[in-house]
């Protein structure tokens, strides 16, 4: 259900927000036009002061060649100063590190005010059934990412197998359906929107960091506490960027790009797509036949980002360290001078006490004498063993403990929750095999990087045996946790 819209956030956002300010301005169309014309190449992220000056003032005289000499009376610099303004937020005005020369990018703000208008223009083609079967299969991934029940996965997966080998047995027949060119065109113009919409969430997330980044340099240059009290906030605010929703999105996203195996399978798709002749006709097909390394640009630019933030604190760790080093130094120059001047003159009795020097003594004695190694004599020497009273049965009753089981029912309970503890586990996936069953676990705790044995809290753990005979074990508290993965990291 969409938001409602209430009237004194709108009222409030009307003056506030920078992509409603953009369209309410009133040289709109010169700013969205321009902007639009500089930026609407997906490849572009920054660019220079001098080039876009330049480029503006080629758009402003035509404009005026067009319209009036007197129209847009302001000189280039002047609109892009204006711009770039914090009360207006259209451009982002920065120094990229290493250069003395200011370059400008979109806000994600005047991004998203852009990609609105251009909505407002109406398309040649607006496909509807290529968007339908994405939002099924959205629906699909859902339902069966949620399945819980086994059987009921394992039965999909069979539903699934049946599909594809009937699709096999009628290709091989020669029966091969293709998709006509008006379904090519849709799914290609598809692929082109959210390939765009994607290069805008870059934008947003980035600034998210920039602001993170903006507020830790304000709160170093302004705390007055101790050191660790910053730090636990500092840390604390990037692992609640990290732990969002968005920032877990954009690192799954980032290591599904940058894996050598999904660069070729997209390289090889977007080759096989932009070479028929449906998507050939298409305005701008080629532009988009190595979107991911624009991808990739966009994603390392924000990783960027994110490695600035850590030089901050990198930074002002190795400075808090200077400055405590530099002021230990002062104190014990200003013992040893002390302590020149009254090398003459002792003062009498005791005039300083200090805890925790007091040498410990331990007499030779005190320490344990040598002792030489018990030594063990091996005999070779067996005797013959009567074969016809040797019990055979032994050799099949032995206890055997399946792992893959066990770390089969921890994955299933986590995957539920959060963390679980074994005892809680084990309610659940009673033992089927006694205290070799409970070693098993904890090996696998001891193993697990995921795992957390606490021993200071004991859990009761209960079974009954073979015989019927109900035992008892007391062990330290065992808690498995989720990874982001949603496995126990094992």
């Amino acid at each position: 259900m969409p938001m409602a819209l209430d009237y004194f956030e709108l009222k409030h956002m009307r003056k506030s927000h920078p992509a409603w300010r953009l369209m309410a301005a009133e040289n709109s169309p010169l700013i969205a036009g321009f902007l639009d014309k500089v930026f609407s190449d997906v490849k572009i992220r920054q660019i220079s002061e001098p080039e876009i000056l330049m480029l503006l003032e080629d758009y402003l005289y035509s404009l005026r060649e067009m319209e009036s000499e007197d129209r847009f009376p302001r000189s280039a610099s002047e609109y892009l100063s204006e711009w770039s303004r914090n009360d207006r937020g259209w451009l982002r005005k920065f120094y990229p590190p290493g250069r003395d020369e200011p370059h400008f990018d979109l806000t994600p703000a005047s991004e998203k005010a852009l990609q609105w208008m251009r909505e407002l223009f109406e398309r040649a083609f607006i496909g509807t059934e290529s968007r339908l079967f994405s939002s099924i299969e959205l629906l699909k991934q859902i339902v069966n990412g949620m399945e819980e029940d086994e059987e009921s996965r394992v039965a999909r997966l069979e539903e699934e197998k049946q599909k594809i080998d009937e699709e096999i047995r009628r290709v091989r027949e020669g029966y091969i359906p293709l998709l006509t060119d008006r379904e090519v065109r849709e799914r290609f113009l598809q692929f082109q929107r959210q390939s765009g919409e994607l290069l805008s969430d870059f934008r947003a997330v980035e600034q998210n960091f920039r602001d993170l980044d903006r507020d830790t340099r304000e709160k170093i240059a302004s705390w007055t506490g101790d050191k660790s009290s910053l730090l636990k906030i500092l840390l604390g605010e990037r692992d609640t960027i990290s732990g969002s929703d968005e920032g877990q999105s954009f690192s799954a996203f980032w290591g599904f790009l940058m894996s050598s195996v999904s660069q070729e399978e997209l390289s090889d798709l977007l080759d096989a797509v932009c070479a028929l002749d449906a998507v050939k006709d298409l305005e701008e097909s080629e532009r988009f036949k190595r979107i991911h390394f624009d991808w990739m640009l966009a994603g390392e630019q924000t990783q960027r980002t994110v490695a600035r933030l850590s030089q901050q604190l990198r930074r002002f760790l190795d400075d808090k360290s200077f400055y405590e080093n530099r002021r230990i130094s002062r104190l014990l120059d200003g013992i040893e001078q002390k302590a020149l001047k009254i090398r003459g003159a002792s003062p009498e009795g005791v005039f300083l006490s200090m805890n925790g020097f007091r040498p410990e003594v331990r007499l030779p004695m005190e320490h344990p004498l040598f002792s030489p190694p018990l030594s063990h004599e091996l005999t070779a020497h067996f005797e013959a063993a009567d074969m016809t009273v040797l019990d055979d049965e032994v050799l099949f009753n032995q206890v055997v403990v399946d792992k893959k089981r066990l770390k089969g029912n921890i994955r299933r309970f986590v995957q539920k929750q959060d963390q679980a503890s074994l005892g809680d586990i084990l309610v659940q996936h009673p033992l089927e095999e006694g205290l070799a069953e409970l070693v098993a676990y904890l090996s696998i705790a001891e193993d697990s990087l995921s795992a957390i044995i606490d021993d200071k809290i004991k859990e009761e753990i209960r079974w009954t045996d073979r015989e019927g005979i109900l035992r008892s074990a007391s062990i330290p508290r065992i808690l498995f946790n989720r990874t982001n993965n949603g496995h126990t990291g094992q």
